[in-house]
C-alpha cells in the first residue's frame, strides 16, 4: 500500500539530535518539513531516554556541556525549565583498584606505586625524546603523547573493548579528533593541585575547571529534550513519523525534488516529495538506498561500525557508588563501563532502596554478545558486578537488556578516503542532499558537534548555497571535557562554528 504524504520544503531522515535540530529550527523559520525515524517509540537516537518499569536509562550517558554558545542557548530555548546541575564524578578501575579521573596525584601515585610510577615517567620520556617520527595508528599518537606503559595501563585495554579491533590497526584520527589537547603534563599538575587544595582562583576562590568538573542535565534523562523539541516540531504544524524507515531515496532531475520512501513496520509505504533531504542515517545504509546507486557504493559499504548494548541491573542498595560511570580497564571481564543513573539525576530512579546501573559491552551487530539472550546477558553483567567487587550477585532483584546498532563509526585505515570518496560524489551530484551528525557524517561526534552540523546546513539552505563547511566542525579538536560552557562565541569557533567557505 502506498500513502502519499504530500511535498515538503526538507525531508528529515533520523530524529535524533541533528534531524531533530535541523527540524526545529526549519519549522522555527516556516519551512515545512517531515521527519522519518525507525524506532517506533523513541526519539533522540543514541540520546534518546529507555524507560523500564520506572527506571530511566541514558544509552551511553551524555553530559550537556559545550563551548558553543549558540548550542547552549539552543538547549535552553528547547527545554527551559528542566535542567539540573549535577556533580561530575567518573573513574578508572584498573587491577583491583579505582583512580580518580581527572587524576589526583598521590591517589595514582599510591595505587600505581612507586617503582611503576617512575616506569611512566621513564616511559613518557623516552617517547618524547624519541618519538615515532610515522604515526599511523591510534597507538602510535597514543605512546607518542604519553609513553608505552601509560599507553598500556590506561588505552589499550579499554580502547580494544570499544572498537574489537587491536589499537595498531586503529587510525591515528581517533586519538587525535578525541584526546588532542590533554597532556600528560597537564593532567598531572592538574591532579596535584587537586590533591593538595590548590585548583582555586586566586581572587574569587572558586575552582578553575581546567577538565570538567559538573554538568548540566536533564532531570529525566537527554530523552527529555529530544521529546521536547519532537514536540515543538508538531507545534510548528510539520510531522514526525515513528517506525519508518529509509527504503529509497531519488532525485528527479526534472522537477529538481527528492522521493522519499519510507516503510513502517507493517510493510506499508509512506512517501515524501521534498526539495532538499537531510540526511543523519549512516552514510552506509544512504548509499544503498539512493536511486541511481552512487558509483562509490563499493567505498560506502567498506564503512563499519561498533555496536553495543547496555545491560540494565536493578540493585537492592541505597546505592552502590557515587560515580556517572566507572571505565573497566580489565581484561578479565568483558564490561567495559558502568553507569550509576542515579548519579546522573536521582529523578531516573524511582525507588529509593533500588540503585539502578547500566553495564555496556561493546560488540558487532551478530556476534555472540549481541545474539545473546536477555537472560543470559543479565546473568552475565550480575555476575560480572559481583567479579569487580561492585556488589553481591544476590542483591540483583531485575534487569534488561538494550539494544544499540552502529553505535560507533570504526575509524580503521581507510575510513577515511571512504568517506571522502561517497561525501564529494553526494555534493557534486547532489547539492540538495545534505548529511549531518554522528553516523551520517561516518564521524564520532559529540552531541553538540552533532547538533551544530544540524544547525549550520539550516544555515546554508536558507541561503540556498553551501556557504559553510559542516565536515569543520570538530575538525580542530581539542580535548571535549575541558575549558567553560559557552566559552566561544556565535560564529566564532573554527572547531564548533566553521567559516564560511571561500569563494571559487
Amino acid at each position: 500500500m502506498d500513502d502519499r504524504m504530500g511535498a515538503v520544503d526538507v525531508a528529515i531522515i533520523g530524529a535524533g539530535p541533528a534531524g531533530l535540530t535541523a527540524a526545529y529550527l526549519l519549522g522555527k523559520a516556516g519551512y515545512s518539513v517531515a521527519v522519518i525515524e525507525k524506532d517506533p517509540r523513541y526519539v533522540g537516537g543514541i540520546s534518546r531516554t529507555v524507560e523500564h518499569e520506572g527506571f530511566r536509562f541514558d544509552i551511553g550517558g551524555h553530559r550537556f556541556f559545550s563551548k558553543s554558545q549558540d548550542v547552549v542557548d539552543l538547549w535552553n530555548e528547547i527545554l527551559p525549565d528542566d535542567f539540573i546541575e549535577r556533580p561530575r564524578m567518573s573513574r578508572i578501575y584498573y587491577e583491583g583498584k579505582f583512580y580518580s579521573y581527572p587524576l589526583r596525584a598521590f591517589e595514582a601515585l599510591g595505587n600505581l606505586g612507586l617503582i611503576r610510577s617512575a616506569l611512566c615517567m621513564a616511559s613518557f620520556a623516552k617517547a618524547k625524546l624519541f618519538p615515532n617520527r610515522e604515526v599511523k595508528s591510534f597507538e602510535d599518537w597514543t605512546v607518542n603523547a604519553f609513553g608505552r606503559k601509560l599507553y598500556s595501563i590506561f588505552f589499550k585495554t579499554y580502547t580494544e573493548k570499544v572498537w574489537g579491533m587491536p589499537c595498531d590497526e586503529m587510525s591515528a584520527d581517533w586519538a587525535a579528533q578525541r584526546i588532542k589537547g590533554l597532556s600528560l603534563w597537564g593532567a598531572v599538575t592538574d591532579g596535584l593541585k587537586r590533591s593538595l587544595g590548590l585548583n582555586r582562583h586566586p581572587n574569587d576562590g572558586m575552582a578553575v575547571k581546567t577538565l570538567l568538573e559538573s554538568f548540566r542535565y536533564p532531570r529525566l534523562g537527554p530523552g527529555m529534550m529530544w521529546e521536547a523539541a519532537r514536540d515543538k516540531v508538531l507545534g510548528h504544524g510539520n510531522s514526525v513519523l515513528m517506525g519508518h524507515a529509509l527504503k529509497q531515496l531519488s532525485f528527479n532531475d526534472a522537477t529538481q525534488r527528492w522521493t522519499v520512501a519510507a516503510t513502517d513496520q507493517m510493510g506499508e509505504t509512506a512517501t515524501i516529495s521534498a526539495a532538499h533531504v537531510i540526511s543523519s542515517a549512516p552514510m552506509r545504509e544512504l548509499a544503498t538506498r539512493l536511486h541511481p546507486l552512487p558509483a562509490t557504493l563499493p567505498e560506502a559499504a567498506n564503512l563499519k561500525y561498533r555496536d553495543f548494548l547496555t545491560v540494565a541491573l536493578m540493585i537492592r542498595s541505597a546505592d552502590l557508588f557515587p560515580d556517572n560511570w566507572i571505565y573497566i580497564h580489565d581484561s578479565k571481564v568483558k564490561v567495559g563501563r558502568v553507569q550509576n543513573f542515579r548519579s546522573w539525576s536521582p529523578e531516573m530512579v524511582p525507588d529509593t532502596d533500588i540503585a539502578c546501573v547500566g553495564l555496556e559491552y561493546f560488540c558487532f551487530e551478530g556476534d555472540g554478545l549481541w545474539s545473546s539472550s536477555d537472560a543470559d546477558l543479565v546473568a552475565l553483567a550480575t555476575a560480572e558486578m559481583a567479579q569487580l567487587g561492585l556488589c553481591g550477585a544476590d542483591q540483583v532483584v531485575g534487569g534488561t537488556v538494550v539494544r544499540q546498532e552502529k553505535a560507533y563509526p570504526v575509524y580503521d585505515e581507510d575510513y577515511a578516503a571512504n568517506v571522502d570518496a561517497l561525501r564529494r560524489e553526494i555534493e557534486a551530484r547532489y547539492p540538495t542532499l545534505h548529511c549531518v551528525g554522528r553516523n551520517g557524517m561516518h564521524r564520532y561526534n559529540n552531541q553538540d558537534h552533532a547538533m551544530m552540523t544540524a544547525m549550520l546546513t539550516v544555515r546554508n539552505i536558507e541561503t540556498g548555497a553551501r556557504i559553510y563547511d559542516i565536515w569543520a566542525v570538530n575538525e580542530d579538536a581539542e580535548y571535549h571535557e575541558s575549558g567553560h560552557e559557552g566559552e566561544r562565541a556565535a560564529l566564532a569557533s573554527v572547531r564548533q562554528v566553521p567559516e564560511r567557505l571561500k569563494a571559487a
